[in-house]
């Protein structure tokens, strides 16, 4: 949020009107049915009614009821609509397929526990460890969807950072998945990012330099949460995990 801000501060972007309290009221009251989508989606999740794949797809037939209920999408335009997503599934799904086979090289040539004997062969520090398996994972995360990265190198990472290390499984978990998160927004494959620029008509080398300081951003906060674990167990500790 700092980062963005102070961006937005030095690129000088225009600044909307100041809303009368009537007026933001009554347009928090009609974006209630919206904000709905937050309570059903996590809600649903939390409480085990469906998984995370489900919940996309609720959110999506949620969204398109809101679009009839706010006069903003007619039957005219759900052709259009349809064929649209399809060309954006299109692009995911054939980066998807391209990591997919990316994993089976790997897997097939034993390189990830190619990788895992090469660091435990470096060192015993678990800083200087943790430090490397961030590098491989952001960099893995780069050419790589999340889900088979996931799947490759978990069982990869975890025997070495819980009974190597003694790090908590739960913090493990976070920081990996924040690095592949990283990747999603990182070019060539960057599946996030590539669907941000189909959905706004925008090329990708016409985007990644503007995004420059919130990949350091992003960067500084795997940083903080990888040295710091207090910062991410605090609530999962509070439940006690």
């Amino acid at each position: 949020m700092l980062v963005g801000g102070y961006y937005a501060y030095r690129k000088k972007y225009p600044v909307g009107d100041v809303i009368p309290f009537k007026a933001g009221a009554k347009k928090f009251l009609a974006a209630i049915p919206s904000l709905l989508m937050l309570v059903i989606v996590i809600g649903g999740i939390v409480a085990g009614y469906f998984t995370a794949t489900e919940a996309s797809a609720i959110a999506v037939v949620y969204c398109l009821i809101l679009a009839f209920v706010y006069r903003e999408v007619s039957f005219k335009h759900l052709p259009g609509i349809i064929i649209k997503t399809v060309k954006t599934t299109g692009i995911v799904m054939l980066l998807i397929a391209t990591s997919i086979g990316l994993s089976w090289v790997m897997s097939f040539e034993n390189i990830p526990q190619t990788v895992s004997d090469g660091l435990l062969s470096v060192s015993s520090n678990p800083l200087i460890i943790l430090l490397m398996i961030n590098l491989i994972l952001l960099f893995v995360g780069i050419f790589m969807d999340m889900t088979p990265a996931v799947l490759i190198f978990t069982p990869i990472f975890l025997p070495i950072v819980t009974t190597q290390l003694g790090i908590d499984p739960i913090h493990f978990g976070i920081i990996m998945i924040l690095n592949l998160n990283i990747g999603l927004c990182t070019p060539p494959v960057g599946s996030v990012l590539f669907i941000g620029c189909s959905v706004a008509n925008l090329k990708i080398q016409d985007v990644v330099r503007p995004l420059i300081p919130f990949f350091i951003a992003m960067i500084v906060v795997l940083v903080i949460i990888t040295f710091f674990p207090a910062i991410t167990m605090f609530v999962p500790r509070l439940f006690g995990f």
